[in-house]
């Protein structure tokens, strides 16, 4: 049996997306919110409010070069926790809007990703999707976790993998 592109990665770029916003619910009950927005690893990372529109930007990007289509321009403002989870929803929202078979025709489309700097990288469209979007993703997806758990917010490896809750059952009595 073979697995689209489609099947196998945009459900888990939904999953990963709600889980962040649960992760998020979790750090508002600690009160603390304005100082977990700028929280960062290190100096030299970027704080919890850009991983998550950086994890945004690369799932809406996959899937619109997946498809030859345009992303939702985003404005990279948010500073709230509603208000990144509402970007988590929009993101959402464009990948549930993309045609699976369009995306799995792009496996084969020339995807070219031009730095600022003038340089950049050119990969077909799978490359592009297993070896760049998806581990893109989840590093800033695996960094917003890490901020706020660095950060006291009481969130585990179950809030990591929850999009999985439903394939989860109890140990025989």
């Amino acid at each position: 049996m073979s697995t689209s592109l489609h099947a196998a990665y945009v459900p888990a770029f939904i999953g990963m997306l709600n889980n962040m916003k649960g992760w998020l619910d979790l750090a508002a009950a600690t009160g603390n919110e304005a100082d977990l927005i700028g929280a960062k690893l290190t100096d030299d990372m970027f704080p919890l409010a850009r991983q998550i529109q950086i994890a945004s930007d690369a799932a809406k990007g996959a899937g619109a070069r997946m498809t030859g289509t345009e992303a939702p321009a985003m404005a990279d403002e948010e500073s709230t926790f509603a208000e990144l989870k509402a970007r988590c929803d929009k993101t959402i929202a464009f990948l549930q809007s993309l045609d699976a078979a369009a995306f799995d025709a792009g496996a084969s489309r020339e995807v070219v990703i031009t730095f600022p700097n003038g340089g950049g990288v050119k990969f077909d469209g799978q490359t592009f999707l297993t070896q760049f979007a998806t581990p893109n993703f989840y590093f800033h997806a695996t960094t917003t976790y890490a901020i706020l758990r660095a950060n006291g917010v009481g969130i585990g490896k179950q809030n990591f993998l929850g999009h999985l809750a439903p394939y989860m059952f109890a140990p025989p009595a």
